[in-house]
């Protein structure tokens, strides 16, 4: 291996779309994870699949590790290179490539933002429903096969993506999937690359699944005086077939940390639930109708209902802001963040023993998920050695409980660096086929290398 000789013959075929400028190498190697800075050798800038495949070309003959970069906003080290090498920012491929309207469906390249595809089909009366929170790039969003708010009813990037443009370890360019629905023709190897976190090759362009800007929105927050009784609440309203566009599930310490972060939000610092409802007007106002009974005969209220977009803008503006309001609770220290997902029926005792362990190992945590699909995530306070080594012991248990569940370990943030020691656990001897297919399109190992797939 030599990434010298990569980066030289980078320079030589390419030399205004690469730097080793130490300022850029260390922002590449920030993340809002708690991995040190990991500083790639060198940020290239693509501007084009051809760009893109030449670069890996290079990177094939000299052996030489590379790495997609899209927002750095993945919470398990995925866009860290820890083997050195090559960070490859799509941030210059970042265009609506094409939108069928009639269809429902658009072309993208990987590094347009959510936020920046959604204003740009505004006029179409179409927008892309997958909302992880932060303005990530569609790029990542589909390699680590993200999900989010909206998952409960428009699903994961898994069921969103319908093609793919990828350069694969060698460079050649394929293409997956078509702008059909549905087919049955080979392997769904869209699908593969969905979820893939970069091991398998780089995407440079994605057909989008779209859907109508809905009629009219509804969202509203409540309380309970418990946890397990909001939990029941979201698992008896998924029960019914009330067709939520969002739930979430929030506890009295991120209640408490939205407050704080946020002080116009006054939020009672009770467990409660975060909704919004999208169709009809009838429709609409009948879902909210029927949520807000089962609410009332669980025992909740507070009901804080609103139409207005500015109002529901700000709601979803505080959840997405959940990371910023858990390090308000302690302003000194470093929040670590870590979710897992089980089924529905499990979700009650899932949380119930993951605040029981968090108070065993004296960690100040808050929750908030997700949780119309059985996804949440903790949020714990970490200051020093022993506080990290505490919040190892319960993310390692909290891990080992999802699967204890017939759960996974990761719901949405992925394997990256920070869960690959749980591959095997969850996957048996599946992983060694897994093993063969990183061989099968990666045999130099050079396409983000040291993520996912544990070596051995």
């Amino acid at each position: 291996m030599s990434i010298k000789s990569a980066i030289d013959a980078i320079t030589a075929t390419l030399p205004d779309i690469i730097t080793t400028n130490t300022a850029v190498l260390t922002e590449h190697g920030q993340n809002e994870a708690y991995f040190p800075n990991t500083p790639p050798d060198a940020v290239v800038f693509p501007r084009s699949t051809q760009e893109v495949s030449q670069i890996v070309k290079i990177c094939a003959a000299h052996e030489c590790p590379i790495t997609a970069y899209g927002t750095g906003t993945s919470l398990e080290g995925h866009q860290l290179t820890f083997q050195g090498g090559i960070t490859l920012n799509m941030r210059e491929m970042n265009k609506l490539l094409d939108v069928h309207p009639e269809d429902l469906d658009c072309v993208v390249q990987p590094g347009i933002t959510r936020e920046e595809l959604n204003t740009e089909l505004r006029a179409t009366g179409l927008f892309f429903p997958i909302d992880p929170g932060a303005n990530a790039a569609i790029g990542g969003m589909a390699a680590t096969r993200a999900s989010g708010t909206t998952a409960v009813r428009y699903g994961t990037m898994r069921e969103n993506v319908l093609a793919l443009e990828v350069v694969l370890a060698d460079g050649r360019i394929i293409r997956t999937g078509t702008r059909a629905r549905k087919s049955s023709a080979g392997y769904d190897l869209t699908k593969l690359f969905v979820g893939s976190e970069g091991t398998l090759g780089i995407i440079t362009e994605i057909t989008l699944r779209l859907q109508g800007i809905p009629e009219a929105v509804s969202a509203a927050t409540c309380t309970f005086d418990d946890f397990e009784t909001a939990v029941n609440t979201v698992i008896t309203t998924i029960q019914m077939g009330i067709p939520m566009a969002r739930i979430e599930f929030v506890d009295e310490m991120m209640a408490k940390g939205f407050n704080l972060h946020d002080p116009t939000a006054n939020l009672p610092e009770k467990p409660q639930l975060f909704i919004e409802f999208h169709g009809t007007e009838a429709g609409v106002k009948e879902q909210a109708e029927t949520f807000g009974a089962i609410v009332e005969d669980m025992g909740g209220g507070h009901f804080r209902w609103t139409t207005h977009a500015e109002e529901r803008t700000a709601l979803w503006k505080l959840r997405h802001n959940a990371y910023y309001a858990t390090l308000a609770l302690r302003p000194q220290a470093q929040a670590r963040n870590t979710d897992v997902c089980v089924p529905i029926s499990r979700l009650a005792e899932a949380v119930r023993m993951a605040k029981t362990r968090a108070a065993h190992y004296d960690l100040t945590m808050a929750v908030v998920g997700h949780v119309g699909d059985g996804n949440f995530h903790c949020g714990i306070m970490v200051g020093d050695a022993d506080e990290h080594a505490r919040a190892d012991g319960f993310c390692h248990e909290l891990n080992e409980l999802a699967l204890k569940l017939d759960g996974t370990v990761s719901g949405e943030h992925g394997i990256g660096r920070g869960k690959m020691k749980y591959m095997a656990a969850e996957h048996g001897d599946a992983l060694s086929l897994m093993r063969d297919i990183k061989r099968s399109f990666d045999p130099q190992n050079i396409m983000n290398p040291g993520k996912m797939i544990p070596s051995n």
